[in-house]
């Protein structure tokens, strides 16, 4: 078993070397179409949703509902960033966030009808950005320094995929990773 693979079934995340107009409109595509693609993974799971997609990793309903969490803040990131220059945002504790009952209790509805609306609202804001909006820049402790708006799209289509193959994993693994 490759605990790497299974950690990032597509692989991590590498920004393409230019950030063009045909980048850009896959990744909105990804973004507008993320919150649909989770509720045809997940319509149909009950018990499911507490199977992990790997040892010691989160199960499906966490990552659900890390999503709607993850993808809020990235959503007030953007618009810090096209409102303020330069502006430092606050990271959090993803892991800590993870383990608390909102996401171990509650079930997904609540999550997916945020991911839904915050979603077509992102999706929005995404396609009015110019060219220009692309290199506006934030500040982002965790990575060092100054982050490109161009590689934060990116990286949040990363993201959508990254834990869309999460949901499969854990559902093809069909519980075996919950010890």
């Amino acid at each position: 078993m490759d605990i790497e693979k299974l950690k990032f079934p597509i692989g991590q995340y590498h920004a393409p070397v230019t950030i063009d107009q045909r980048f850009v409109d896959r990744c909105i595509q990804t973004i507008e179409s993320f919150p649909e693609k989770v509720i045809e993974a997940t319509e149909s799971l009950t018990e499911e949703l507490d199977w992990r997609y790997r040892p010691e990793g989160w199960t499906i309903r966490q990552v659900v509902h890390h999503c709607a969490d993850s993808h809020m803040n990235s959503f007030v990131r953007f618009k810090l960033a096209m409102t303020e220059d330069k502006p430092t945002i606050k990271p959090y504790y993803e892991d800590r966030w993870a383990e608390m009952t909102d996401y171990s209790e509650m079930n997904i509805a609540s999550s997916v009808l945020i991911l839904t609306g915050l979603h077509a609202r992102w999706a929005k804001l995404l396609t009015d950005l110019t060219e220009g909006d692309w290199s506006k820049k934030l500040i982002h402790p965790e990575h060092g320094g100054e982050i490109e708006l161009g590689w934060m799209i990116g990286n949040y289509d990363w993201h959508c995929e990254h834990h869309l193959a999460h949901i499969y994993q854990a559902i093809e693994s069909k519980g075996k990773y919950n010890g």
